[in-house]
């Protein structure tokens, strides 16, 4: 143990007994680093620098900068080399410094190489691992570097972090001034006013069982199983999301009702020969043309987006919930339609067995497989590839899914990203 570690232990093991243990089983060695000099110095991981090489101060406090002055408390997750938190405690303000661990094994390496001591003695610093908290904390300050070296034990609250830090981007083509949205909303505005009210559904199935139908690669593996189920009697009521509906259908199974809210599907997505008595849940953004085509009932809704306020001002229609997938609002239809139980299907956020979609030609529904560069954990714990939005719509499903104790929530296969929240349909899944 060398007498850096030994002071910085010093401190842990009196302030935070608990946390010092599961620091010690952490596997540092594992941890490929070696130091980047320039006018200074830092620790580069795998390629990734923790801090500037320049001038760590100047960038600590760039980024201190980024949280209010006036907040009594501040969170800071990853560590770094100490100097953000340094800066903060700065603060005569501040009464609380919350320092969130996004990966242990590189920490306890810092802990080894660098004094850390004058930070973590500091009565105002808690320091716990990122992982201990089902939520993301405000106001926050991540570290760039430390967002992508999060393990796995703290993955989920990375994806938060990174889905809060990217929302105002995320949001910037949903601008309710945008011109080609008001274009749209123009175009959809005598269809709205036509169509049925999406709230005629909510409640019409109340504790059935609900099948809720995405695209992702795992859906192929259940098509025989879905198949057989849809010609029982009686069986759980199956809800396609739009990309899912011409798989389902290419495989005879025609699915109860579709959720639709993309703008960019067109029919190539829902082509309308065999849609007669197939309702489809839509929003005002969807292409009018493909609404018009529909042969099934249609059911007007919204989102809380407020590209809708002026809409919705006079034209009531029910609400469902969106959080940038349209997987989303199918779900809070089966809720508000009163689900006691539902299965997700292709729901993987993610890109097993090299494949985006099920059904579907790499690239034709988003960015292929090659584009992926990022990660999530599957249902058996390894990582699989997946692109930072799928992240981000994971994450508000998990938060969705909490909400809703009530409904017991399953999903149909382990090749997609673990889902928190949901149990393994045994039906389905070994």
């Amino acid at each position: 143990m060398s007498d850096c570690f030994q002071r910085n232990a010093e401190v842990l093991q009196r302030r935070w007994p608990t946390l010092f243990t599961r620091l010690l089983a952490e596997d540092s060695q594992s941890i490929r680093a070696e130091q980047v000099t320039g006018k200074g110095a830092t620790l580069s991981i795998d390629g990734i620098q923790l801090t500037s090489r320049h001038d760590r101060f100047a960038e600590a406090r760039l980024q201190a900068a980024s949280l209010p002055l006036a907040s009594s408390i501040a969170h800071v997750y990853g560590t770094g080399l100490g100097d953000v938190q340094r800066v903060l405690l700065e603060r005569s303000d501040l009464n609380r410094l919350q320092v969130h661990i996004l990966n242990g094994a590189l920490f306890k390496l810092i802990l080894e190489q660098f004094d850390q001591v004058d930070w973590l003695s500091e009565p105002r610093v808690e320091l716990s691992y990122a992982v201990d908290d089902r939520e993301i904390r405000l106001p926050f300050f991540a570290l760039p570097s430390e967002l992508e070296l999060a393990d796995e034990l703290n993955a989920k609250i990375r994806d938060r972090l990174v889905s809060e830090v990217h929302l105002n981007f995320n949001n910037r083509e949903f601008n309710p001034q945008s011109p080609q949205i008001l274009k749209r909303l123009k175009a959809s505005l005598q269809l709205l006013r036509s169509d049925r009210n999406v709230t005629e559904l909510f409640g019409s199935q109340a504790g059935r069982e609900i099948y809720v139908i995405g695209t992702g690669p795992s859906l192929e593996q259940q098509f025989e199983k879905l198949k057989v189920i849809r010609a029982q009697s009686p069986r759980p009521l199956f809800i396609s999301v739009d990309t899912a509906y011409r798989p389902l259908m290419e495989q005879g199974i025609k699915p109860d009702m579709v959720v639709s809210i993309d703008q960019r599907i067109t029919a190539l997505h829902l082509p309308s020969e065999q849609s007669d008595k197939i309702p489809l849940v839509y929003m005002p953004l969807s292409n009018p043309k493909v609404l018009r085509a529909w042969k099934g009932w249609r059911y007007a809704s919204y989102s809380a987006s407020p590209i809708y306020r002026n809409m919705r001002e006079k034209n009531d229609r029910g609400e469902l919930y969106v959080g940038g997938s349209v997987i989303h609002p199918a779900v809070d239809l089966a809720v508000k339609m009163g689900a006691a139980q539902i299965t997700l299907f292709g729901a993987d956020f993610a890109f097993p067995m090299n494949k985006t979609h099920a059904s579907w030609k790499d690239g034709e529904l988003g960015p292929g497989v090659n584009l992926a560069r990022h990660w999530v954990l599957d249902g058996r714990g390894q990582r699989v590839k997946t692109q930072l939005n799928f992240r981000r719509y994971l994450s508000e499903l998990e938060r969705y899914i909490a909400k809703h104790p009530q409904v017991s929530f399953f999903n149909s296969s382990r090749e997609g990203a673990m889902i928190a929240g949901t149990r393994f349909n045994p039906e389905f899944t070994q």
